[in-house]
């Protein structure tokens, strides 16, 4: 396996029951020694809290764009300023659609707005929200914008039903992040 030291990932967390395989993914990057610092939006801290990611990371996990600061900076642009690769893992429907539509109502789609680098969005929701024609749309937006899909994988999801829906497992998505980074530095 590749290491990943040279390399800040910026995680994005959001509110799905799939959140505790982005803390199986963060413990799996830093084990490859990235740097990596983790948004949750304040759906996410009720499937998982952020001590979970600070413990992993061994820094501060950002939920809030309005806490105070011991300096003055943008946090939203600051957060983005050494990533190399942002992952959005969980995403739901509606972290999809405020980063198609550029809706900025938080710390982590304020962030994803100020982007500048590769942006790798895995998706979870239940099948019937996969399949709606917005999200669908949604998607293909994210596509066009050069954002990296991966899933979602069809199985059983947190509801009983079957169908796609199910986030990526963690190891593919650490496979698809060392494919994007290795191809960025080409």
């Amino acid at each position: 396996m590749t290491d990943l030291a040279k390399n800040e990932i910026l995680l994005g967390v959001t509110g799905g029951i799939a959140a505790y395989k982005s803390a199986m993914l963060c413990s799996e990057l830093v084990k490859l020694q990235a740097s990596v610092t983790v948004i949750m939006t304040q759906n996410a801290q009720h499937f998982i809290a952020p001590l979970t990611f600070s413990t992993l990371t061994s820094k501060k996990v950002y939920t809030d764009m309005w806490a105070s600061q011991d300096i003055h900076n943008a946090r939203h642009i600051s957060l983005t300023d050494r990533a190399d690769l942002t992952i959005i893992a969980p995403a739901t429907a509606n972290i999809i659609g405020k980063m198609a539509n550029g809706i900025c109502d938080d710390l982590l789609s304020t962030t994803l707005c100020s982007l500048k680098n590769n942006i790798l969005v895995a998706p979870a929701m239940n099948q019937r929200m996969w399949a709606n024609a917005a999200v669908q749309r949604n998607i293909q937006y994210l596509l066009e914008m050069g954002c990296h899909i991966i899933g979602p994988e069809t199985g059983r999801l947190a509801c009983g039903d079957q169908g796609p829906g199910r986030m990526a497992e963690p190891q593919d998505i650490l496979n698809r992040v060392l494919e994007i980074l290795q191809n960025k530095t080409r």
